[in-house]
This record gives structure tokens, C-alpha cells and sequence, in this order.
């Protein structure tokens, strides 16, 4: 979709909206997770490894007498406010929403979605390099709407600011009409102070009894001069039981600049629940990190999930 005909479809959907609609009293709720959490990196001092987050998260929705739903989503973390977000979903005419943060584009959110128990293999090291930069969802328009049954689209747009200097635009496709199989492309522009950042994404994932394999190729093409980047993973999962969870994953990033070594990164988790407690972990490995090749690191983290 052209970047001014999005523009126009969100601008249009939110004023019939909140303009041509009347809104019914509306339910609002609460929710809410304590987790605890124990880093620790090789060659980093993080001192105290423990660290708390508790996340309160605000919701509520209203339906309009077009047959719409407005939904809202607000999460705080700590006493200070993170995602908030606003949805109007418009049946088969799919799903507008705008945030303050967290509305990210297809490139974002499916940087790297291979299966994990828990973490992605290049998560808790420093300076890492993952597999895109793409459209971070602050102050930013989302679209999803299903284009006939397994096959959904998905849009960013995200307006210029003061750190951007045109609008960003990104898109993607995604396929589930296969039992267990999961296939996702998304492409964009991402537009920072200096340089167009373009991003692809492809991954393909498929679940057949308690295994879940996937596979992703991602690439970073940028103005800046010898700064591009491609990204391959591959993970598998096992679910040993309704309630434990395990994986392993290895990933790469290649560096258009020759000076660069290829990062190489590999990664184990697991997921147990019981009750309204979850503990999950991850423990990974990476060489050269950022290409540079006298800078192997190891980490792992701990999380404790209490949700209330």
C-alpha cells in the first residue's frame, strides 16, 4: 500500500470512528505481573544481578453503534508509563491503532521470531547486532486485516518528527492456511536523522506434534557507507509438557564491511509454569560481538514471573 493511500484509510477510519459513532458505556480492567530477574554477562560488571519489574496494565474497550470496537491499553511499569495504545477494530475491514509506543511495523516486530522457550540468541549481550532496524512503533500507526482465510496483512507508518526526517512506512504479509505452518515477508523504509534505512524480513516456522522448527533470513541496507547487514537463525522448541518448555537456537550476522568478523551466536531456554508462577531462563553464547573479533561474551538470565 502507497504510504498516502495508508495515511488516508487511518485518518478516514478514525473519524467515522469518533466523529459518526456513538460509544456505549465501556469496561475497563487491571492486570498485572511481579517479576524478578538475575543477570549476569562475562566482561561486564553488572554488579547487583537482581533487578524487579512490576507492570500494571490498564485496559478497556467500548463498542460504537456501527458495530466497531475502541479499545485502550495503557502499561505501567514501575510508577512510570510504557506501551499505550489505541485500537479501533473494524471487522472485516481489520484493525487501526495508534501508540505512544509499542505499534511497531511488521520489520520490528518480526526481527527474529524463531522459536524460543524463552529469549532470542542474541538477547543480554552488549553491543549485539540483531536482525533489524526497523520501524520502532513511538507515536506510530499500525493496520492488520485478514486478506481471506491463513493469509492476514500487516502495515506501519510512523510521521516524521524532530529525530526523523520523513515518514517511515513498512509492510508485511502473513501466511497460516497450513496446519502448523507459519510464513511471514515484511519490507521498509526506516528513516533516521542521517540515513534511509531498508529492511526485509522473511521467516518460516512449522509445528508438528511437540517440535517447532524455524528458519530466518533478515537484511539491513543503509545509506551510510559500509554499514550493511544480513541475519540468518534457525531455532527449534520442544514442548516436553503443558507446563515445560525447552530450546536451542544459533544465529549469524554478516557485515558488509570486510574488517567485520561474522557474529556468531547460540542460545538455550526453557519455560516451566505452575500455578500463576513462571520461571524461564536463557543462557547464550556469542563470538565477535558487533564483528569484532577479540570480543566473545556469554550471559544468562533468570526471570521469575508472578501474574496477579
Amino acid at each position: 500500500m502507497h504510504p498516502s493511500n495508508f495515511k488516508k484509510v487511518g485518518l478516514t477510519a478514525l473519524g467515522t470512528a469518533l466523529v459518526a459513532s456513538t460509544s456505549y458505556a465501556g469496561e475497563v480492567g487491571v492486570s498485572g505481573t511481579m517479576k524478578m530477574v538475575l543477570t549476569n554477562e562475562e566482561k561486564v560488571d553488572k554488579g547487583n544481578g537482581w533487578t524487579m519489574n512490576q507492570s500494571l496494565i490498564f485496559s478497556g474497550s467500548s463498542d460504537l453503534d456501527n458495530g466497531w470496537t475502541v479499545s485502550y491499553m495503557q502499561n505501567v511499569v514501575a510508577g512510570t508509563t510504557g506501551n499505550a495504545t489505541l485500537g479501533i477494530d473494524m471487522g472485516d475491514m481489520g484493525t487501526l491503532s495508534f501508540g505512544a509506543a509499542g505499534v511497531d511495523g511488521p520489520t520490528h516486530a518480526w526481527d527474529d521470531v524463531m522459536p524460543t522457550a524463552n529469549e532470542e540468541t542474541w538477547h543480554g549481550i552488549t553491543g549485539a547486532k540483531d536482525g533489524s532496524d526497523g520501524l520502532d512503533g513511538v507515536n506510530a500507526f499500525g493496520y492488520t486485516v485478514s486478506l481471506m482465510d491463513g493469509l492476514s496483512f500487516r502495515g506501519g507508518y510512523q510521521p516524521s518528527s524532530d529525530t526523523k526526517v520523513a515518514s517511515s512506512v513498512d509492510y508485511g504479509i502473513q501466511y497460516t492456511g497450513v496446519e502448523g505452518l507459519d510464513v511471514g515477508l515484511a519490507a521498509g523504509e526506516n528513516e533516521d536523522a542521517a540515513n534511509t534505512i531498508e529492511n526485509t524480513v522473511l521467516y518460516a516456522k512449522y509445528a508438528i506434534d511437540s517440535f517447532t522448527i524455524g528458519v530466518q533470513d533478515n537484511s539491513v541496507d543503509t545509506q551510510e557507507a559500509n554499514a550493511d547487514r544480513d541475519f540468518r537463525a534457525y531455532g527449534i522448541s520442544y514442548a516436553v509438557s503443558e507446563d515445560l518448555s525447552v530450546s536451542y537456537g544459533i544465529s549469524k550476522v554478516e557485515f558488509e564491511n570486510t574488517s567485520l568478523e561474522d557474529q556468531e551466536s547460540t542460545g538455550i531456554s526453557f519455560s516451566y509454569t505452575t500455578g500463576g508462577v513462571t520461571v524461564s531462563a536463557t543462557h547464550n553464547e556469542m563470538d565477535n560481538v558487533a564483528g569484532t573479533s577479540t570480543n566473545d561474551k556469554s550471559g544468562y538470565e533468570i526471570n521469575f514471573v508472578f501474574a496477579f
